[in-house]
């Protein structure tokens, strides 16, 4: 259902230009700091916001009309909701995180889809030393995933995607971010590939990023080991008939369903992208200014510029 003509835009970095004295104490920032928002507008008082869980606060849940920068249509006042614009609104509850001086606005904008996968990875999928673990899905969020595995010292990061142009250069970028082994499930036994990588051990954590239809979700139970933990974040937009639950109750294994990031990870995020580790940097390929928005949309799904992964609209270029 549509909700009408909106400013997109989630992944803001930008320059305090103007606030009140009591917004600016409130928010502990003062004008002329860089910050990076978060997408989430939350209510501040509600279960999940009191726990620190706030991405889930219905609040901002654009699903059931909540606000949420980005995704909030013009019709709410006073509008401006989103980041491709010169000049956004801030909400009172608005989440800021200081950007260190030595990272640039566009390298910044890297901060929430590294989160979500320092989230995924690492605070919630647990991954550290010793662990193998498999993402399914070379976009921003299965990159991101194996930076994060990366950083918390997985021993072995395999990621999978298509024989595709566009796949083959993200796998290609998975390698110099830290993945260990890239799998062409076009050209290559899944299931048998990773065993033989793994002696036969097979995933510790099992990471599905992939969007396309239901059969990634299968893999990843059939690619996880006994106790093995399976996140599943790649939305298929369709239901899935024949789920084997008995082989999750077989392995013993934990799954959880996954959307978003915390405070903690986009602060570990912007940590790592001001240091470049794993060189996540990368990740940024292209930047648009304001009056080429339709052109930034397009290439994202692969009707514009090429070899594209992370693009950012500068409001202010000409």
């Amino acid at each position: 259902r549509s909700r009408g003509p909106m400013i997109l835009g989630h992944e803001t970095v930008g320059t305090i230009a103007s606030a009140g004295a009591e917004a600016l104490r409130r928010w502990g920032v003062k004008e002329g700091d860089r910050v990076a928002l978060e997408e989430y507008v939350p209510c501040g008082h509600c279960e999940f916001c009191r726990s620190g869980d706030f991405r889930l606060c219905e609040a901002t849940d654009w699903r059931s009309g909540g606000l949420r920068y980005g995704a909030t249509p013009v019709s709410v006042e006073p509008g401006l909701w989103g980041g491709y614009a010169e000049f956004q609104f801030l909400h009172p509850n608005t989440v800021f995180h200081r950007v260190p001086d030595a990272v640039s606005p566009v390298h910044a904008a890297l901060a929430l889809p590294l989160a979500n996968g320092i989230e995924w990875a690492y605070l919630q999928g647990r991954a550290g030393p010793g662990d193998v673990v498999v993402i399914q899905g070379p976009g921003q969020q299965g990159l991101s995933c194996a930076a994060a595995a990366s950083e918390a010292g997985a021993s072995l990061i395999i990621v999978t995607g298509l024989s595709s142009p566009t796949d083959q250069r993200r796998l290609d970028l998975a390698k110099r971010l830290g993945a260990h082994h890239t799998i062409d499930i076009e050209n290559e036994d899944l299931l048998e590939t990773v065993a033989e990588l793994t002696g036969g051990h097979m995933a510790d954590l099992v990471i599905d990023c992939a969007s396309g239809g239901p059969q990634s979700v299968a893999s990843a139970v059939q690619l996880a080991r006994k106790k093995g933990r399976v996140i599943l974040g790649g939305q298929k937009r369709k239901k899935i008939p024949e789920f084997d639950s008995d082989m999750v109750i077989a392995k013993f294994l934990t799954l959880k369903g996954m959307r978003g990031h915390s405070y903690v990870s986009v602060e570990l995020a912007l940590g790592m992208i001001a240091a470049n580790r794993h060189n996540i940097r990368e990740m940024s390929t292209h930047t648009f200014p304001l009056s080429q928005v339709d052109a930034a949309l397009k290439t994202l799904v692969g009707q514009g510029a090429e070899a594209a992964v992370h693009c950012t609209v500068d409001p202010w270029s000409a």
